[in-house]
């Protein structure tokens, strides 16, 4: 790999070689002193045009953790306020020996484009609607450490399918690692071509959930959501909500991930998110180990 776009363009093998990277690099996080001196001397550049909180500190607790310098860029105060291109900023960043660069961006496309701009590594930490690999990675690490295996499992995806990149990057890697795959939601949030990705489109809550060993549960994207595509919240966590009722319809032994914000009494029940067998924590302490293992393997440490 040179550059993390997405998961579409990664093989099972590099999916696995990923998390396995991963599992070693989490045990760095259980340490007393959480750091190793790997990518002594190198630098990380977040560039985070689009407004976050576990995605960007996880991504500098990564680089930190591996002894990197991690900087930190924002569109408010960045030169991209004085008109600059977005290309042209993140040359000049290049051009001070960076290292590699984590890009997201509102737009779908952007961490591409750069990529065939710039000449160091650049990791897509979620482009508009597209896709944000490293919360797929992470969900399917967490999913993993609870199930050993993924291979024959059922995952259901439930929420804001359409505009939502998790979904989109969850699918490519539960269908790679094995999972069989269903999505519910609004027909609204559903897009028409879903199942072309190999999934199943399920109408009800109660047809993705029967007998699913995951539950992703995503949050309703409202800041990129123009017009009405249900009726109210109170109806959508009526007939799309997960709550302690519509947990037992899965697998006795289910899990349950959501990526946050969450959106609680909307999409999840705070009953749910903060008990088992919710992993919702989990995946924000998995999501350091494998931010940490794009870095390292992106950056030389696995070759």
């Amino acid at each position: 790999m040179r550059h993390l776009l997405g998961i579409e363009d990664l093989s099972r093998e590099q999916i696995e070689r990923i998390l396995t990277t991963a599992d070693a690099m989490l045990e760095i996080s259980q340490r007393e002193i959480k750091r190793v001196p790997t990518l002594r001397g190198r630098t990380v550049i977040n560039v985070f045009l689009e407004s976050s909180t576990r995605t960007r500190v996880s991504f500098e607790i990564a680089a930190k953790r591996l002894s990197a310098d991690a900087i930190n860029v924002s569109s408010a105060g960045s030169s991209l306020a004085k008109a600059e291109t977005l290309t042209d900023m993140a040359l000049n960043l290049a051009a001070m020996n960076a290292d590699l660069l984590v890009v997201r961006d509102r737009t779908a496309g952007v961490p591409q484009m750069l990529s065939e701009r710039v000449g160091v590594p650049v990791v897509n930490a979620g482009d508009g609607c597209h896709e944000h690999p490293t919360q797929a990675l992470l969900d399917a690490f967490t999913a993993l450490q609870s199930l050993g295996s993924l291979e024959g499992r059922v995952v259901a995806i439930v929420g804001d399918i359409a505009h939502s990149r998790v979904a989109r990057s969850d699918i490519y890697a539960f269908t790679k690692l094995g999972a069989e795959v269903r999505v519910a939601g609004p027909a609204s949030m559903i897009p028409l071509e879903v199942e072309a990705l190999g999934v199943k489109s399920c109408r009800t809550i109660e047809e993705a959930f029967a007998g699913a060993d995951v539950i992703v549960m995503l949050r309703i994207q409202r800041e990129r959501i123009e017009g009405a595509l249900f009726p109210s919240l109170r109806e959508y966590s009526q007939t799309f909500g997960l709550d302690s009722a519509t947990l037992r319809l899965a697998h006795p032994g289910a899990i349950v991930l959501h990526p946050g914000p969450i959106n609680r009494g909307v999409e999840i029940s705070p009953e749910v998110a903060d008990a088992e067998p919710s992993r919702i924590l989990d995946q924000v302490t998995n999501g350091v180990a494998v931010r940490m293992a794009v870095l390292y393997l992106l950056t030389g440490g696995g070759s």
